[in-house]
């Protein structure tokens, strides 16, 4: 699944202007000022979900709220092969891995 970050405030504006409804009107509906939700779009306030919910749900959209597995920056396929060694050869390329570390960052600072 594709994300894309965008905050309340940008989301509050394109769906007020996807349906043809003025800060006013929306105020209006939601029992507040125009400046209120101005200060909601420019995201000088941050509203809580329910109160971004409620303000969507007035312009007939609904809060779709989901959460997603992060991408660490793990080749979890490496992790997966790894634990095929026996335990043996785990500690062994583990030992190889931290000699490259040391040489490398030995190499690093004599450069």
């Amino acid at each position: 699944m594709k994300t894309v970050d965008r905050t309340a405030g940008q989301l509050l504006r394109e769906a007020r202007i996807r349906r043809g409804v003025s800060q006013n009107r929306l105020a209006i509906r939601a029992g507040t000022t125009q400046s209120a939700i101005s200060r909601i779009e420019r995201n000088r306030v941050s509203p809580t979900v329910e109160t971004l919910q409620a303000l969507l749900h007035m312009l007939g959209e609904d809060l779709v709220l989901d959460a997603v597995e992060r991408d660490a920056g793990i080749d979890r396929s490496m992790t997966r092969e790894r634990f095929k060694q026996t335990p043996d050869q785990r500690l062994a390329y583990g030992l190889e891995f931290a000699q490259m570390v040391v040489d490398t960052h030995k190499a690093n600072a004599v450069a």
